[in-house]
């Protein structure tokens, strides 16, 4: 059964996907991972090329200019 924590992890991951798909960004694997014992949820985002981590980069510079 999802806790708080999880709905929580799933709906960061799913606003963060949506906003990297609206700046033509892609990443091949983002989910998001449990433990159950500790209570927490964290949003895996998996590994990127050299082209996708510069844009990242470019967003991520653009948004704080702003």
């Amino acid at each position: 059964m999802p806790t708080p924590k999880i709905h929580e992890a799933t709906a960061a991951r799913d606003a963060l996907a949506a906003a990297l798909t609206s700046a033509g960004i892609q990443l091949p694997a983002m989910d998001v991972r449990t433990h159950a014992a500790a209570g927490y949820a964290l949003i895996h985002l998996g590994v990127c090329s050299a082209p996708v981590a510069r844009a990242l980069a470019d967003v991520i510079a653009k948004g704080a200019a702003r």
